[in-house]
């Protein structure tokens, strides 16, 4: 990542970020998720962003805030540039990035599925690529006994073997167990820690697996932040958030974060399938959450299954799924609060996720500008422009095909695909298919990913 922070991203961190070390470092003054996310919104209707905020003439947009947030707070907050520039120079020096809502490389998943409950603002440490590569979030009880812990290593190994990222908390117990399972195996994880995410990065044991891309760990919270059961909750749901399904390995009945961010997950999000361990020492608090919806986890033994049950997982739809591949692009405008205008490509130097962005971006939008006006077919391949009919069907498969050709640069997964396009694997699986079929994709045998077959449309 760039070490240059967007002028958005300064401006969301003079308003939310502590940016003084210690326990006591939090002001008073500080905008809350809430407070900060009713002021985005009024900026986006408004047609201003955060970095407005801080310019030389920002006097009136203080003003038209008023109704919002206090004129004199906002006037404070913005005021600590000094100690701003004191906190990213304390980031840089231990390889702590930051990314806000406003910037291109921002992950998609979060944006799409959490929407304007995303995290205005992401720490991290280590490859940001991997929060857009889903994979099985594997949650659990701080206290399990021996046996818990190596069912629990077990697992994260089979997610490496299977060449999918494991998602955790980063707390102990079933957290660190699932995540050491796939890194000792050569594998990848990414943790998501409610707290000191800057003292979790110098250690010893995480240096070396954070530099060669094997470890990325994240938090919403300041990077010194203490732990706070507050924040512990709060997180859960980006853990799900980043996955193709999870699986809970412990929990409590009525209580605490494992319980409660399942249940959450079950009753209300519905990002992806939730799985119970359903082998070993029964337990009260699987069996309420299978009561609640939660389906028996099935043992996959080798990473081919386990890659088979990744992949068919029966993910239930986000919002702008619901609506259609080809009404993304307005879903994600708004609730894109931090700019009312889309952020160039190129803003930030996270090389795959800004791929990813601009061709998706480009291709949706293509999109609806052909649902309004039909499918421009001199656009499109020629060796499929005899296919495309002016049907609702065949429009949308035909903006489906032209972004596809242009993502498919270098082989992806069906999973990865089904990511990047923010829809369901099996919708990702039925188009792909059916540009194999037209000769447009190849399958590779050795990877099992897909590549275009001839030079992609721009």
């Amino acid at each position: 990542m760039t070490s240059i922070l967007s002028p958005n991203t300064q401006a969301i961190l003079l308003l939310t970020a502590p940016l003084i070390t210690g326990r006591n470092s939090s002001s008073p003054d500080l905008l809350t998720a809430g407070e900060y996310k009713r002021l985005a919104r009024h900026l986006r209707e408004i047609k201003h962003q955060p970095s407005d905020l801080v310019s030389p003439d920002a006097a009136n947009l203080l003003r038209a805030c008023q109704s919002v947030i206090d004129e004199a707070r906002l006037q404070r907050l913005l005021g600590r540039g000094f100690l701003l520039s004191q906190a990213i120079e304390r980031w840089q020096a231990r390889a702590i990035w930051v990314i806000s809502r406003a910037d291109a490389g921002y992950p998609r998943r979060l944006k799409v599925r959490l929407r304007e409950d995303a995290p205005a603002v992401l720490y991290g440490c280590g490859d940001i690529r991997l929060l857009e590569r889903g994979g099985l979030a594997v949650v659990g009880s701080r206290h399990v006994d021996e046996a818990l812990i190596n069912y629990t290593v077990s697992i994260g190994n089979l997610a490496a073997r299977a060449g999918r990222t494991l998602i955790s908390g980063g707390a102990k117990g079933v957290d660190q167990a699932a995540m050491q399972g796939a890194l000792e195996v050569g594998g990848t994880a990414c943790g998501v820690l409610a707290d000191s995410l800057e003292k979790m990065t110098l250690t010893r044991e995480h240096r070396n697996l954070l530099i060669e891309g094997h470890l990325t760990l994240i938090s919403p919270y300041d990077p010194n932040a203490g732990f706070n059961v507050g924040n512990a909750m709060q997180r859960n749901k980006l853990i799900y958030a980043l996955s193709d399904a999870s699986l809970v390995v412990s929990s409590d009945v009525d209580k605490g974060g494992t319980w409660t961010g399942a249940i959450e997950q079950l009753d209300k999000l519905k990002f992806v399938p939730v799985y119970i361990r359903s082998t070993g020492s029964p337990s009260i608090g699987l069996d309420a959450l299978r009561k609640k919806g939660a389906l028996a986890w099935p043992n996959p033994n080798d990473a081919d299954s386990f890659e088979n049950l990744l992949s068919a997982s029966p993910t239930p739809p986000t919002p702008s799924e619901q609506t259609g591949f080809m009404l993304l692009a307005e879903s994600d405008e708004q609730f894109d609060d931090e700019s009312p205008t889309r952020p160039p490509c190129g803003s930030s130097d996270v090389s795959r996720p800004d791929v990813i962005s601009a061709v998706i971006e480009n291709g949706i939008d293509q999109a609806i500008q052909e649902k309004r006006e039909g499918p421009s077919i001199e656009k499109l391949d020629k060796t499929v422009q005899h296919k495309v009919q002016a049907t609702p069907a065949e429009t949308l498969i035909a903006a489906a095909r032209e972004s596809i050709q242009m993502l498919l640069i270098t082989p992806m997964k069906d999973a990865e695909v089904a990511a990047a396009l923010e829809v369901t694997t099996a919708q990702a699986k039925a188009w792909l298919q059916r540009l194999v079929e037209e000769d447009v994709l190849e399958k590779q045998k050795k990877t099992a990913g897909y590549v275009v077959k001839q030079k992609p449309l721009f």
